[in-house]
């Protein structure tokens, strides 16, 4: 068991190597070879120059200047002086929403420790039970903190419950503040939002085929029957997806091809060669260049039949369609009501937004749907007990003593006082941080294939799929497996009566390795997170081999966006262990609230900063956020409920019993108050929104604005007369020469690349499609010329900004 001289140990590593990446951080990011990795976002919303452009050779890569140096840490104010209203103007609602999520684990935390340290680490010290369980139990310094050493019937438990209470009526109280004021901001931005194609727009599935009449007639004779003064047009869906392949394919080899041209201009006196075999690793030796300009042409060819493949084809036409209508009422009925009396059939949902669109998954038939679930379901249940070999061996290490009694033929080596307190203080929260790393892909992966067609609701459901691992696999199978694992010799000489004993006291025993696993992953996993070293090498990488122009210079800065997949349930884990242990070992807060203080600072920069969002869901993902803190609530009044039944506190356990019950009835009633502005659209909201366009804009041709906005991707690349074929309304929309005034067709992506990649392409303001929320006066941010320009925000009040679309 770690003792308070091996978490010393670990708290020094991961401290230093904290501050090593701010420090690193800190002197990367002034260097002007490096200002497109540390100020990406910047640069996409126009508002900075390369800093490399005016200056000498050696000041293109290096900042000569050295008063810089002197105020490389100036990056901590300055990551704070944005107000919220300038955060959601600048990179959306998702993330002033996400960094409230931080802001309330401080808000929850700060006094539960402060209460919890001053109240029960006395209570539970002055007890001393373990000293007399020493010889039975594997125990440290810091269990002597915890409930463990308070003794069986002491009336010092009616203390724990009393703070249980306590900590759960203030944790109900700032989730439900919480929840009120981010459903508040929802409604807000939306109703700030100018027009916006989905807003008009409903995804309708299961189209049923009518004989005689073809997919686009059956679509229009339903809705202009059942929707015959608000419907509008549709935008048919085709199965691009081996076009789609095809064209990623392509960029691949021009990207070889401009590989070798660019080597050989640089080297004229040696023409570039590749193999021919598989990778180019084997194979016969021939010119490089010639040889992907000839891949090229051949993929053209190839490219050219599946085009017209799409275009001729009626069964690459998919039982799917976005369908548009006149008004925002009108959508807003169709989106949340029953279409037919067959409930399986016509199926309407809200559209995503053009950029949310997973394309890929458009092409499942509806039947295979329910079926992908249930084989993803069990799939992810087979997954997290396959993960649970590595949390077990990953437990052995964090436990060396009950190790020793099991094999203590490894003691001679375990023994060795440095390597020991490395081993149990380090190693077991660096473990389990590595076995973790793959698994977000793997279950962004299970999610595709579930047929989820918004790259929003994909996060989401592997989100979820990540959450319920971490509970099960980090939270409750590192308790389970440590439990038995550590106490396995005590076990096998014990009464069988006394074993649930043993099992409630060695419950608050794991605390010890969820505090290193805090320091490794929210200590230096949060700070090296925001020295975006993979970015930075990728980079250089790009910059050096493939970027000819500006426009490559642009391509190759990867800003990236919030990996809310992987953040909020890790989030989550940390409101689970700040919860369950604040009563049980409340040592462990301290901890957690450094990660909170640390991990809000560095997004908060990263936000402002790099990330540029993928989409913006106005929140969405809020409910879950609320619905897994009162789970870990939950979690930890059963969790406090059993090891007090250990206890043979008879007399004080049973007041608990009533707090789960009103724990889940304060749930419901934030669930019926709460979520509904999280899952539908107001008709009284939708119909003061038409009311304000038939004012403000009564001439509007809301046809031509909806054109293209829902047209894949890949038809970009297509030819003129060859997208007539797969417009809307092609007898109108065709004759109509292209659009260039202010209301032009909104594209849903730029980039030709795949529809589950993230775009490449730079999203500029002037797209209507691109949620960029500006102040509605000149721009109130100031940039100093000189070298480094960091961004200055001079004093404002909430009225100089307004949501305000950009169109």
């Amino acid at each position: 068991m770690a003792t308070l001289g091996d978490i010393g140990v670990s708290a020094l590593i991961n401290i230093l190597s904290a501050f090593a990446f701010l420090l690193a951080f800190a002197l990367l990011r002034i260097q002007p070879i490096n200002d497109r990795i540390y100020f990406p976002k910047w640069y996409i919303n126009g508002a900075r120059s390369s800093p490399r452009r005016s200056r000498n050779f050696v000041g293109k890569f290096v900042n000569l200047e050295f008063k810089t140096y002197l105020t490389f840490l100036n990056w901590m104010p300055q990551a704070l002086k944005m107000t919220e209203s300038e955060i959601i103007n600048h990179a959306g609602l998702d993330s002033a929403v996400f960094l409230r999520i931080y802001t309330l684990g401080l808000k929850i935390f700060v006094p539960m420790t402060i209460v919890a340290l001053l109240v029960l680490i006395p209570v539970n010290v002055s007890s001393g039970t373990l000293f007399f369980l020493r010889k039975e139990l594997v125990v440290s310094d810091i269990d002597k903190l915890s409930i463990s050493n308070v003794r069986p019937k002491s009336i010092r438990f009616f203390v724990h419950i009393g703070l249980e209470y306590l900590f759960t009526i203030w944790i109900c109280f700032m989730l439900y503040k919480e929840y009120d004021i981010v459903a508040s901001m929802r409604l807000r931005f939306l109703a700030s939002q100018a027009r916006r194609a989905e807003q008009f727009t409903v995804v309708v599935r299961n189209v049923p085929h009518v004989s005689g009449q073809s997919l686009s007639e059956t679509i229009d004779h339903f809705f202009q029957t059942n929707h015959p003064d608000h419907y509008l047009c549709h935008q048919a869906v085709y199965n691009a997806n081996k076009f789609a392949k095809l064209v990623r394919k392509r960029e691949r080899l021009q990207n070889w091809l401009d590989y070798n041209q660019l080597k050989f201009e640089r080297h004229p006196e040696k023409k570039p060669t590749t193999k021919m075999g598989f990778l180019g690793l084997w194979g016969k030796k021939v010119d490089a260049i010639d040889y992907y300009k000839q891949q090229m042409k051949e993929l053209e060819k190839r490219m050219s039949v599946e085009r017209q493949k799409i275009l001729k084809d009626s069964k690459s036409i998919l039982p799917v369609a976005f369908v548009s209508f006149k008004s925002r009422w009108g959508a807003a009925v169709c989106a949340q009501t029953q279409q037919c009396k067959n409930p399986t059939l016509w199926l309407t949902s809200w559209a995503p937004e053009p950029r949310d669109i997973y394309w890929r998954n458009l092409a499942i038939p509806f039947v295979s749907l329910t079926i992908r679930k249930c084989i993803i379901s069990v799939s992810v249940f087979a997954l997290v007990f396959f993960y649970m070999i590595p949390i077990a061996f990953v437990q052995s290490l964090a436990n060396l003593e009950g190790l020793e009694r099991v094999a203590p033929f490894l003691r001679p080596v375990i023994e060795l006082k440095f390597i020991k307190s490395f081993l149990q203080g380090f190693v077991p929260g660096l473990a389990l941080k590595i076995f973790l790393y793959i698994l977000p892909t793997i279950l962004m992966i299970m999610s595709k294939i579930e047929g989820h067609i918004a790259l929003s609701n994909l996060e989401r459901r592997t989100s979820a799929k990540y959450y319920y691992f971490m509970l099960v696999n980090v939270f409750l199978g590192s308790i389970a497996t440590g439990t038995a694992f550590e106490q396995l010799d005590s076990f096998l000489h014990q009464s069988p009566t006394q074993i649930p004993r043993t099992i409630g006291v060695s419950i608050p025993m794991k605390a010890t390795f969820f505090i290193t696993y805090i320091m490794v992953d929210g200590w230096a996993g949060i700070a090296s997170e925001i020295l975006r070293l993979k970015p930075l090498v990728i980079f250089h990488l790009k910059n050096l081999f493939l970027v000819k122009t500006e426009r490559d210079r642009e391509k190759a800065m990867d800003p990236g966006s919030v990996d809310f997949p992987e953040t909020i349930p890790s989030l989550q884990l940390y409101f689970l262990l700040g919860i369950v242990y604040a009563v049980i070992t409340p040592i462990l807060l301290p901890f957690t609230l450094v990660f909170f203080g640390l991990a809000y600072l560095v997004y908060r920069h990263q936000i402002i900063n790099v990330y540029n969002q993928q989409y913006e869901s106005a929140g969405a993902f809020w409910p879950h956020v609320h619905s897994r803190i009162i789970a870990s609530l939950l979690l930890s009044q059963l969790l406090l409920l059993g090891l007090l039944s250990t206890k043979e506190a008879a007399n004080s356990t049973p007041f608990l019993v009533v707090l789960p019950i009103l724990t889940l009835a304060f749930h419901k009633y934030c669930k019926s108050r709460f979520e509904p502005a999280f899952r539908k659209y107001p008709i009284e909201e939708a119909m003061a929104k038409d009311r304000l366009d038939r004012t403000t804009e009564p001439e509007i041709n809301l046809k031509a604005y909806l054109a293209d906005a829902y047209l894949h991707p890949i038809f970009q690349s297509f030819e003129e007369e060859e997208l007539v074929e797969v417009r809307v309304d092609k007898q109108q929309v065709c004759t109509a020469s292209p659009i260039t005034s202010e209301l032009s067709s909104p594209s849903p992506s730029q980039h030709v690349d795949h529809p589950t990649s993230r775009p490449q392409n730079v999203y500029r303001p002037t797209s209507p499609q691109h949620h960029v929320y500006h102040p509605s006066s000149p721009p109130q941010h100031v940039y100093n010329p000189t070298y480094p320009s960091d961004y200055i925000f001079p004093p404002s009040s909430p009225s100089h900004y307004a949501y305000h679309y950009e169109s």
